[in-house]
C-alpha cells in the first residue's frame, strides 16, 4: 500500500478509515467514503437533500433495489440471471431475495453429484506437498488460523462469532499472491468470491453471461467448491476448516479441477 500513496481515498467514518481506490463522494455532506459506507444513512448523513413529499431520489442517477423493504440503490445494474429483476449487492445471490426461479433442494443435488462424478473421473495431478487425510488438514488450519486473525481483512458488520478465516490465494494474473480474510459462516461460497472481488479490485463476470467465472478451489487439492454451499455446511462436512487456504481463480465455466496448485505461492 506505501508503494501508491496517492491512490484511493480514507472513509470518512471515524471508526472505519478504510481505503478505498473507488471511493463515493455523497452528494449531501460531499465526504468520501467506502463501499459499506457510501449512502447517508450507512454514514447517518445530515446534509443529505431528500425530498420527503414524494420520495424523488435527487442525487447521481442509480439503480433501486427491487427486494420487499429495501431502499438499497447502485450506480450499476445488478440483475439476476433467473428472475431478471435489479437488486443491491446485498440481495444480488438468489438465496438473499428469494429468487422465485431458486432451483429445488433436489436438483441440486443431482448437480453437486454430477459435478463430484466429473472430478472423480479426471486424473487428477499430484500437488508438490499435499496435506494428507482429515486429520492434517485440520491440524494445520489452527496453526494458520492463528496468524490469519492478526491480519485479516473483511466486512468489519460481521459478528465476531460468525467469522470464518481462510488464506486467499489471489488469481494469478493479480499482483498480490494471498490476502488473508474473514467472511460470515451464513454466506455462500458464491458471496466469498464476490466479497474477495470487491476487497480486491478483481474483475468479476460473475453475473453476467460470460465464459470466464470467479470460483474457489481447495489450496490442498485444487477441488472446486459449489457456489451455492454455505461455509457452515462446509465447515460441518469438513470439506473446509477455519484458517484453510483457498484459491480464488478465473476459469471456463465448465472448469471442476485445478491441477497447478504448485503455481499458488505465498
Amino acid at each position: 500500500m506505501a508503494e501508491f500513496p496517492d491512490l484511493g481515498k480514507h472513509c470518512s467514518v471515524q471508526f472505519c478509515k478504510q481505503i478505498d481506490f473507488l471511493p463515493f463522494d455523497c452528494d449531501g455532506c460531499g465526504k468520501s467514503f467506502c463501499v459499506d459506507h457510501k449512502f447517508p444513512d450507512d454514514h447517518k448523513c445530515d446534509q443529505v437533500n431528500i425530498n420527503t413529499a414524494t420520495g424523488d431520489y435527487t442525487g447521481d442517477r442509480s439503480y433501486s433495489c427491487t427486494f420487499e423493504g429495501c431502499q438499497g440503490r447502485e450506480l450499476m445494474k445488478v440483475t439476476c440471471v433467473q428472475c431478471q429483476k435489479n437488486f443491491c449487492l446485498s440481495h444480488r445471490h438468489q438465496s438473499d431475495h428469494n429468487c422465485e426461479k431458486l432451483e429445488l433442494k433436489e436438483d441440486k443435488t443431482k448437480t453437486a453429484e454430477h459435478v463430484r462424478q466429473i472430478i472423480a473421473s479426471k486424473p487428477v495431478k499430484a500437488s508438490p506437498a499435499p496435506l494428507k487425510g482429515g486429520k492434517s488438514s485440520k491440524t494445520a488450519a489452527k496453526v494458520v488460523l492463528m496468524k490469519l486473525k492478526m491480519h485479516a481483512v473483511g466486512d468489519k458488520g460481521i459478528p465476531q462469532d460468525s467469522r470464518v478465516f481462510f488464506l486467499v490465494y489471489l488469481p494469478k494474473d493479480s499482483k498480490q499472491k494471498t490476502k488473508p480474510m474473514f467472511f460470515s459462516k451464513t454466506w455462500t461460497v458464491g458471496r466469498v468470491i464476490d466479497s474477495v472481488a470487491d476487497f480486491n479490485n478483481i474483475v468479476n463476470t460473475n453475473n453476467t453471461g460470460s465464459k470466464q467465472k470467479l470460483r474457489m478451489f481447495l489450496h490442498s487439492c485444487g477441488t472446486l467448491l459449489d457456489t451455492e454451499a454455505s461455509l457452515e455446511l462446509c465447515l460441518q462436512q469438513e470439506t473446509l476448516y477455519n484458517g484453510s487456504s483457498v484459491i480464488v481463480e478465473s476459469v471456463a465455466t465448465d472448469c471442476s479441477q485445478i491441477n497447478n496448485m504448485h503455481d499458488y505461492k505465498s
